[in-house]
């Protein structure tokens, strides 16, 4: 419920003008309700004065978002375009106001990013977008006159791209003086050379890094991992994401002799550094055989685990399942392989060490038929703490899928399940795993009675609280929705590359 304090901020700014020309009268601690009121009834123009007025030494997007005892709603997931963009050119107004002295950190971390916007205009400005006009507005400011006696210290989750690069590394690196100082916990980096990579996270204060995303068009090997993580270091970092093939050899690396790899004993010691790291991703990388090198070193045990099409094979399985990182493990993705066919006592064996803490479990295109079922509700049922479970592309029947709903039903905290499309659905003799033409084509209404079914299932067990989905192309991105022209621009570029270099190959074999 709304205080009466609250309501008297959403009638103030509901008059725009009136709320503008009276800020200056308005106590101090009354800020926070105003900026949250113009907020939710998306005044974006109150929003910005407020910013530009904002009499206290900090200013917390996150906190002033979040449920309090006068508007318990949370609004941290309304990434809302016109009031994120108002936020940033309110601070910038700040900035050159005469007498403006006293803010001192400015935190635009915090915000979820979601498929749907629940703010008026519908509108989102994502991650990228939010690094780009904060870069801007650097930029802008840079040379500017300011009364200000000291920099701003402003926090953002940085997320660049080629198409934000250059101004980035400028609002990063300013030639003078500048009033805004960017601070980045967090970086995700996409699109980027190896070059790129490197120069924006040495002017991104590595040694505050929290978390570090390197993914999908950043073309890194073995070589440039282990120079990344030797010459940046990261002493605060907890979590890292790799891109596809990082650990695959340089093309100029000479051969070694079996069994030694001296660049994946570097990395995994440039990582044992790292004691603070408890988040590792290195999807979609040829790690066969080399599981224990990369993770014994490390100090500190990982609390989230992402070896998915990783290529393990049974020695690697063996390490996962009586290593000391298992019984710490929250988040746990292991698709693309065989587990429960290739390595079935060593799989059960690392989700029982895991039954107590695990509360994230990926198996996406494992090959889990229905005679796998039954072992894999034993192999389940241990799991109390599990809240989400995601198995999509594995072949499973209607009544297959019936009985493991049945016993998910069981998990006390499980609220997520994403399920395969039944085998029932397709063509007899479709293959598994589906590639990108084939996985759409199913029977949709056959699917939409299945669905409805297993719906009934949660349904008499009343477990009407796990919400159970079959997002066939998986699940929302923001990241990716939000770049993905940018990353279409990027990968016809690097077709039209590689066709350039085919052709001159072909000349010169003539």
């Amino acid at each position: 419920m709304r205080s009466l304090r609250f309501i008297s901020a959403e009638a103030l700014v509901s008059h725009p003008q009136l709320a503008q020309e009276n800020l200056d009268h308005i106590a101090y601690n009354l800020y926070p309700l105003l900026f949250k009121a113009s907020y939710l009834l998306e005044q974006a123009e109150v929003t910005r004065a407020v910013l530009s007025h904002w009499p206290l030494e900090e200013f917390r997007l996150a906190v002033l978002l979040g449920p309090n005892i006068d508007h318990p709603k949370d609004l941290r997931d309304r990434a809302c375009k016109a009031c994120l963009e108002a936020c940033l050119e309110g601070l910038a107004d700040h900035v050159l106001q005469s007498g403006s002295n006293r803010l001192r950190v400015a935190d635009f971390t915090g915000i979820q990013d979601v498929q749907v916007q629940q703010c008026p205009c519908g509108r989102a400005l994502g991650r990228w977008g939010r690094t780009k006009v904060l870069a801007r507005i650097c930029c802008q400011l840079q040379g500017q006159p300011c009364t200000a006696r000291h920099p701003i210290e402003v926090f953002t989750d940085l997320f660049v791209t080629e198409g934000n690069f250059d101004m980035v590394v400028q609002a990063l690196k300013p030639a003078g003086p500048a009033p805004l100082q960017v601070c980045c916990p967090s970086l995700r980096a996409d699109s980027l050379s190896p070059g790129q990579l490197l120069q924006v996270l040495g002017l991104a204060r590595p040694s505050k890094l929290r978390k570090l995303e390197v993914v999908h068009n950043v073309r890194l090997h073995a070589g440039h991992v282990q120079q990344l993580l030797a010459q940046v270091g990261f002493p605060q970092l907890t979590s890292l994401t790799l891109p596809t093939k990082a650990f695959d050899a340089p093309p100029t690396c000479a051969p070694t002799p079996e069994g030694e790899n001296p660049l994946l004993n570097s990395i995994a010691w440039e990582l044992s550094q790292m004691n603070k790291l408890t988040e590792l991703s290195v999807a979609f990388s040829t790690l066969t055989g080399k599981i224990q090198t990369l993770l014994s070193p490390l100090k500190t045990p990982l609390r989230v685990l992402d070896l998915a099409n990783c290529a393990l094979n049974h020695e690697d399985m063996s390490f996962l399942a009586d290593c000391k990182h298992t019984a710490h493990l929250e988040v746990l993705d292991l698709s693309g392989h065989n587990l429960v066919h290739l390595y079935p006592s060593t799989f059960f064996r690392l989700l029982s060490q895991a039954a107590q803490t695990l509360r994230v479990l990926t198996l996406e295109e494992c090959n889990i038929t229905d005679n796998h079922v039954g072992m894999m509700i034993l192999g389940l049922s241990p799991c109390s703490q599990l809240q989400e479970f995601k198995f999509l592309g594995n072949p499973l029947s209607a009544s297959a899928l019936q009985r493991l709903f049945a016993a998910l039903c069981e998990l006390p905290r499980l609220r997520h399940i994403e399920f395969p499309v039944p085998k029932d659905c397709y063509p007899e003799g479709t293959a598994y795993p589906h590639d990108e033409l084939s996985v759409s084509k199913f029977d949709k209404q056959k699917y939409d009675m299945i669905a409805e079914d297993l719906r009934a299932v949660l349904l008499r067990a009343n477990r009407e609280d796990i919400q159970a989905s079959t997002p066939v192309f998986g699940s929302f991105d923001p990241d990716i929705h939000e770049t993905s022209n940018e990353l279409g621009t990027f990968l016809l570029q690097a077709f039209k590359t590689a066709l350039e270099n085919f052709s001159r190959a072909l000349e010169q074999m003539e």
